[in-house]
């Protein structure tokens, strides 16, 4: 039996997560780890999947009625291609779910590709991250797009919304250490949580997110000069104006704080934040 295979990264954002819901520009960064997909013929005429967590494993039939979101998020991929045949598939992540670090476009992405390859379908980088949107809404509502678009096409990139995404050449080596709180953040309610405040406080808010995307305009630029200390300036910039989106949680900045104690030139969350993981820019 002929097995086809895909893979996707995880992401964290440098610079600019909740803005760039809202039309500004973020900084992204691909990790070298995500997720694998495998894909093979169905053996009972049912398209069946199988994601393999650190901790558990979930078996989902692809339905839009599904129980389970993966079967769901499967389905709305699947509906993507033209009658697609039942498959067998196996997924396995990489990166802790719910983190921040991009883990269900991370699956999205590989499933995409292996699909792809199973089917004999020609797509760039660039489509897939397009076509793996209706996979991310089904977990995160109105996602941004920077999750699927970095898994899909990885390095460092500067991304607005509704843009053609633009690589941003390293000068130097970005060398990142994450740390994971412990805490589950969901994506999909936080992102609630910052319109909300938008739509009670328009002005305030607007001139926050104005904030944040000029720290990622400087930040594009400090990656392409390779000056890591100004970057690590912004990252500790960026952070405070989350905090004001309370975006934070104890945990979270006990993890920065003991990042910069360390060391580390700047020390950030990353993702929706509520929970999920920091990240600290190393010298």
């Amino acid at each position: 039996m002929t097995t086809a295979r895909g893979v996707g990264c995880g992401k964290v954002i440098l610079l600019g997560e909740h803005s760039v819901v809202h039309g500004r520009p973020a900084l992204a960064a691909g990790l070298s780890r995500g997720a694998t997909a495998e894909v093979s013929a169905s053996t009972d005429g049912l398209t069946r999947a199988r994601f393999v967590f650190d901790t558990a494993e979930v078996d989902v039939l692809a339905s839009q009625d599904a129980d389970h979101s993966l079967g769901r998020a499967l389905a709305a991929l699947l509906a993507t291609y033209t009658e697609p045949p039942p498959m067998q598939l196996t997924v396995r992540l990489e990166l802790p779910a719910g983190a921040g670090l991009g883990a269900s476009a991370a699956m999205g992405v590989a499933v995409s590709a292996a699909l792809d390859q199973h089917l004999g379908v020609a797509r760039t980088p660039e489509e897939r991250a397009t076509q793996t949107l209706a996979w991310e809404r089904v977990f995160h509502g109105n996602p941004s797009g920077v999750d699927n678009t970095m898994a899909a096409v990885g390095g460092v990139a500067f991304f607005t919304r509704g843009q053609p995404l633009e690589p941003v050449r390293v000068r130097r080596p970005l060398v990142l250490v994450i740390g994971h709180s412990g805490e589950a953040s969901e994506t999909k309610l936080m992102v609630g949580l910052v319109a909300q405040q938008l739509e009670r406080e328009p002005k305030r808010i607007g001139e926050l997110f104005d904030a944040i995307a000029a720290l990622v305009r400087n930040g594009r630029l400090a990656v392409e000069a390779g000056d890591l200390r100004a970057l690590g300036q912004l990252m500790d910039m960026n952070h405070g104006l989350l905090s004001a989106l309370m975006l934070s949680t104890p945990r979270l900045e006990d993890l920065c704080h003991a990042a910069r104690e360390a060391g580390a030139l700047g020390a950030k969350v990353t993702g929706a934040g509520g929970g999920g993981c920091m990240f600290a820019l190393a010298a």
